[in-house]
């Protein structure tokens, strides 16, 4: 009985010891070692690749972010978001969905739109030309929405929008509805709506553009790419410059 005793005491003991040393190291000393790694050699990643503006962060490089105008009654979860067109605009964020979880914060959540590339084509294959045609919560239905805004808005009296001048990244969300990043070709479509809202050059604003513009990864990974907030930021510093 005492043997008993005393081996289940012991192994008790060594289960302790073990459970001490196993915290210590994988709790406190590994999350310790892996943070001085990162902030030695990765600060800027390890931050949360932070975007800064007159010293202060204003988002991250990897998060994109809406550019609307205030709301008339900041209190309506109805009232529909109206883009401030003097700024690039980012993706569609079709994907995001509101956190119903914790109402007490106003979140959003990152996902897809979980429709399928076909949802709400016609027997021709095709989605409607005319948004009235296009049947409500389906893809089809955003994506002539978005190209019908998307040529509204961009289209001045120098400058008309085509169709076809429209690319797929204009009028479709992201996997994560985060995406911070637009294509070259959906910057280009914005310049002269940028240039004629801020009074501003549209060889200035090309300019800006192909600067703020990323080749792909390694010359062979993704496409190129433009970051919106990057971009809008040094569009702020352009039109404080006068």
């Amino acid at each position: 009985m005492n043997n008993s005793v005393g081996s289940t005491a012991r192994l008790i003991g060594a289960g302790l010891r073990a459970l001490l040393v196993l915290t210590v190291i994988c709790g406190v000393l590994y999350p310790l070692a892996i943070t001085g790694v990162a902030q030695a050699l990765f600060n800027d990643k390890g931050n949360g690749s932070e975007v800064k503006s007159g010293g202060k962060v204003v988002g991250s490089s990897l998060i994109g972010q809406t550019y609307n105008l205030p709301k008339k009654n900041a209190d309506d979860a109805e009232e529909a978001a109206v883009p401030d067109l003097k700024w690039f605009q980012p993706r569609p964020s079709n994907g995001l969905g509101s956190n119903s979880v914790n109402p007490q914060y106003s979140l959003l959540l990152s996902g897809a739109t979980n429709r399928s590339g076909d949802n709400g084509v016609g027997k021709d294959g095709r989605c409607p030309t005319d948004p009235k045609d296009a049947k409500e919560g389906t893809l089809c239905k955003w994506v002539v929405e978005a190209q019908d805004a998307v040529i509204h808005d961009n289209s001045t009296a120098t400058y008309k929008v085509k169709p076809s001048d429209v690319p797929a990244d204009a009028v479709t969300s992201s996997g994560s509805g985060l995406d911070p990043q637009i294509s070259p070709a959906y910057a280009k479509i914005q310049v002269h709506r940028v240039a004629e809202k801020n009074n501003l050059d549209v060889k200035q604003v090309e300019k800006l553009v192909q600067e703020h513009t990323e080749g792909r990864t390694l010359s062979f990974i993704g496409e190129p790419r433009v970051n919106v907030l990057e971009l809008n930021i040094a569009l702020k510093e352009l039109i404080a410059k006068g």
